[in-house]
């Protein structure tokens, strides 16, 4: 069996849980009911295709990925009014990444939740962290 049949994300369809806020043709942006108790807004955008990393999008992937973040930007702006943004990319479990599935986390912040300031660069300033 191949990993397409295996994964969440090429078959979303069939979790009644995920649901699709919009869609282009190779993309979808999605939001979970269960991330949105943390930082309501939180969602992804996923291609439609079984790719493991964003660095194996097509360029027409990569054109919808835009497309579809900058209207999930407009649709959270106007639904959940956020004071600012997290987006990106895990890559790999060492990356943080836990669906082999690219998809790119678009992630509303808010001025009063206890990690506002702390983005994804955070890690890198922490000396804790050093190898």
């Amino acid at each position: 069996m191949n990993m397409e049949n295996n994964c969440v994300f090429c078959m979303l369809h069939k979790d009644i849980n995920q649901q699709i806020i919009m869609e282009t043709e190779k993309c979808y942006f999605i939001q979970k009911p269960s991330e949105q108790e943390v930082l309501e807004g939180s969602g992804l955008i996923i291609p439609k295709r079984h790719h493991e990393t964003v660095f194996d999008l097509t360029a027409e992937e990569w054109i919808e990925t835009r497309e579809l973040l900058l209207r999930a930007k407009t649709y959270l702006d106007q639904k959940y009014h956020p004071n600012g943004y997290s987006v990106g990319w895990n890559v790999n479990q060492v990356g943080g990444q836990s669906i082999p599935h690219a998809h790119l986390h678009v992630i509303p912040r808010y001025e009063d939740e206890p990690y506002a300031g702390r983005g994804i660069r955070y890690w890198m300033k922490q000396p804790e962290n050093k190898r």
